[in-house]
């Protein structure tokens, strides 16, 4: 497989759009590392994939085996250390919202290939040896020349007492997802007009092998010029990093992201999508593992404010390590 820098990913995925023919796509976080493989020429040997339900890969099927999942946390005094210079920067005025990441090593008896063919979601993705993906997140949607965004920020077990209301409530969350609406905004304004907010803080519920999960999204559009297809690259790379997995102002907390986190993301928080001649479809890289050396890693993260606390954050990333096995 081939993968490309971030100036050819861009020339390529342009060639391929104005001519109007399907291809799959991933990048990294840093947007310096993509594969782009036409529809046709995907090896499911080597790459499976199935995004809002097409793709390579068969549907997800009952697990008939007991799943072995153990979780190793990273030390909470290495993730307090982040933590207080990400609030440093906050009080500085430096950054309003910053989505703190870990890697958190795991042990399971089932494999990426077999993890992939049991996980549920609205974005499936393995490539052999290397990660699988499962996630709820939808980058950007490009239809009938209209492009669409859905950050999801905040999240809560079902098993919480009248959990729905107190996400809702929550000022931290309220907070934290309004920056990422007005950054989401602001990414699209770059490529299209009238951009505006059509659904706020809608309440999605997540199915996974430790309970149920409620997480709030919002839906902001905007209209692209009717060449659309002929800059599909400029239009995905302009919107990169995804703002719901960097933070707000992104510049600066991208920068602060490098300073705190004790890893590189590689893949994790890149971008998954396929083109089909007409429409693009994309996910967020997110409830993701990954192999380093036959060690599995989970990345996980979430959004740190001023109302934040180390420890309800740290407990919040270890509640995220889960496979949404059926």
């Amino acid at each position: 497989m081939q993968y490309f820098d971030q100036s050819s990913a861009i020339a390529r995925m342009n060639e391929l759009g104005a001519r109007r023919v399907p291809f799959i796509f991933v990048t990294n976080y840093r947007g310096d590392k993509t594969l782009i493989v036409p529809e046709s020429e995907v090896d499911a040997t080597q790459l499976r994939y199935a995004f809002n339900g097409v793709g390579n890969a068969p549907k997800a099927v009952r697990v008939q085996q007991p799943v072995i999942w153990e979780v190793t946390p990273p030390p909470y005094a290495t993730y307090q250390r982040s933590f207080e210079l990400v609030q440093r920067a906050i009080a500085a005025g430096e950054t309003s919202l910053v989505n703190l990441t870990c890697k958190v090593a795991i042990r399971t008896n089932l494999s990426l290939e077999t993890l992939f063919s049991h996980a549920d979601a609205r974005y499936r993705l393995w490539i052999k040896d290397t990660l699988v993906c499962f996630s709820p997140e939808i980058f950007i949607q490009i239809r009938d020349g209209e492009i669409s965004s859905y950050p999801m920020k905040g999240t809560i077990p079902t098993s919480v007492p009248n959990a729905a209301q107190q996400l809702l409530d929550n000022p931290k969350e309220a907070a934290e997802h309004a920056d990422v609406v007005a950054l989401i905004s602001a990414d699209l304004a770059k490529v299209a007009t009238h951009v505006y907010t059509a659904r706020y803080r809608y309440i999605d519920t997540l199915h996974t092998n430790k309970g149920d999960l409620l997480e709030t999204s919002s839906e902001v559009r905007g209209t692209l010029p009717p060449d659309f297809h002929e800059h599909l690259g400029d239009i995905v790379f302009a919107q990169l990093p995804a703002g719901s997995i960097t933070g707000y102002p992104k510049a600066r907390t991208v920068d602060l992201i490098a300073e705190a986190e004790t890893y590189q993301r590689d893949f994790y928080t890149g971008v998954m999508g396929r083109w089909d001649g007409h429409s693009l479809d994309t996910g967020v890289l997110i409830r993701f593992i990954d192999q380093t050396d036959g060690q599995l890693y989970f990345k996980a993260g979430g959004g740190v404010t001023a109302q934040s606390t180390c420890e309800a954050e740290y407990n919040e990333v270890i509640a995220k390590v889960y496979v949404p096995i059926c």
